[in-house]
Formats: structure tokens, C-alpha cells, sequence
């Protein structure tokens, strides 16, 4: 007679959560760090005189930078100073830097 409860294997479950860790690790979580990291050090090469588009579509140039802030040249006489974060697109010399997507 066999035992109605019918035992697995543990090893293998662990082996199959193990996998399944692994994917989710390098489908998911990898690409989004490298994406930060990539993000982070862009907005931290902000220089004086870059022409940026923040998220909520403001276009300016950037007159200051501080090290969490930003002092924005929106027309002549409007200066407006933002977080770093709010950027959405660097634009130097004719071409985009950074690109935030759309989801």
C-alpha cells in the first residue's frame, strides 16, 4: 500500500521557486536598477545652459544647479526653481539626452 498523502520531493520545490526567483530577478528587478541608475547619473551631469522639458511639459534652460534643485529660465523674466526629479528630457546641442517613457 502507498501513503494517501503522497510526499513530493522538497529538493525540487526548491529548485522550481529558485527558478522562478531568478526569472522575476533578471526580467524584472535588473533591467529597472540599471534604468535608475542610468537616470541618476544623467540628472546628476546637469550643467548651466541645458534646455530641459519637465513632467509636466514646462520647456526652460537651466540657469543654476544645486544639488537637488534646479533654477529654470522659463521666458525673459520667469525663473522658476525645481527638484531634479521633475525633469523628464535633457536637451543638448539639438539631440535627447533623456527621454522619460510614457506607461
Amino acid at each position: 500500500m502507498q501513503p494517501q498523502g503522497g510526499s513530493s520531493n522538497p529538493f525540487g520545490t526548491i529548485i522550481i521557486f529558485a527558478a522562478i526567483f531568478l526569472i522575476f530577478y533578471f526580467m524584472i528587478v535588473r533591467p529597472q536598477q540599471k534604468k535608475a541608475k542610468e537616470r541618476q547619473s544623467l540628472l546628476g551631469s546637469i550643467q548651466k545652459g541645458d534646455k530641459i522639458i519637465t513632467i509636466g511639459g514646462m520647456h526652460g534652460t537651466i540657469l543654476g544647479v544645486e544639488e537637488k534643485t534646479l533654477l529654470v529660465q522659463a521666458t525673459d523674466n520667469v525663473k522658476l526653481k525645481f527638484e531634479k526629479s521633475a525633469i523628464a528630457t535633457i536637451i543638448r546641442e539639438g539631440e535627447t539626452i533623456l527621454k522619460e517613457e510614457k506607461k
